[in-house]
């Protein structure tokens, strides 16, 4: 039997008099350069590289003593770093911490916040059939009582190349902001209003792409 060859492009034609400025063709166009680079490691074969986001949670204490956490904002990034979601979310149950100093919501910024039923519905909507990357993302899926499938998870926290990049042992948890500065050279979460979650989002986005083709290439090669 001869082979059948489909040769099938994957640009989209520029807009009449467009001059490609518009925001949805340099998604386009970054999207299109990422897979390019990424078939020339040899990564991509015939399926097609679904779209990446960065996922960041910032939670607050409900339950006794405050020691349950709860989800109180979340930003989701795309690859180029542009907002997909950022909001600050009312947990169900009372907040009895608000975690100030670590992530950044105050009282003011819960009234009138999206109930948390309705955010995880808009949230997973805006996460279904994506690579998600995000650093310790387990403890964000687990205030989103969620779990996304493992073959679409990157998480920054256990990834050895990046440690081994930085220069740290390649078992150890090493927190984003430490991955930051060796290896991005930047200053994240520092002062005393908290965190951002969209600050820490692109921060692991940009974490991921310094790995992306060893990373991706490891996992074709030992799927989860």
């Amino acid at each position: 039997m001869s082979e059948l060859i489909l040769n099938v492009s994957v640009e989209a034609p520029e807009p009449a008099g467009g001059g490609g400025s518009g925001g949805g063709n340099r998604k386009h166009r970054s999207f299109v350069r990422r897979r390019r680079f990424l078939e020339a490691k040899g990564v991509l074969r015939q399926k097609q590289l679904p779209a990446v986001a960065a996922l960041d949670c910032e939670m607050v204490g409900t339950g006794p003593g405050g020691r349950t956490s709860a989800l109180a904002r979340c930003s989701i990034v795309a690859y180029d770093g542009a907002v997909l979601y950022d909001r600050y979310v009312r947990p169900p149950e009372p907040v009895v911490d608000y975690r100030t100093r670590w992530s950044g919501v105050r009282p003011r910024h819960l009234q009138g916040a999206v109930p948390f039923a309705a955010a995880r519905r808009q949230i997973l909507k805006i996460l279904a059939g994506k690579v998600v990357v995000g650093h310790a993302i387990s403890n964000d899926f687990k205030a989103l009582r969620y779990f996304h499938p493992p073959a679409l998870t990157r998480d920054t926290s256990r990834m050895p190349l990046l440690n081994r990049k930085g220069g740290f042992p390649e078992n150890v948890a090493v927190s984003l902001k430490r991955l930051v500065k060796q290896l991005l050279n930047r200053d994240i979460q520092v002062g005393k209003s908290g965190h951002s979650s969209v600050e820490d989002a692109r921060a692991t986005m940009e974490l991921y792409k310094v790995v992306e083709a060893e990373w991706e290439q490891q996992l074709a090669r030992e799927p989860q």
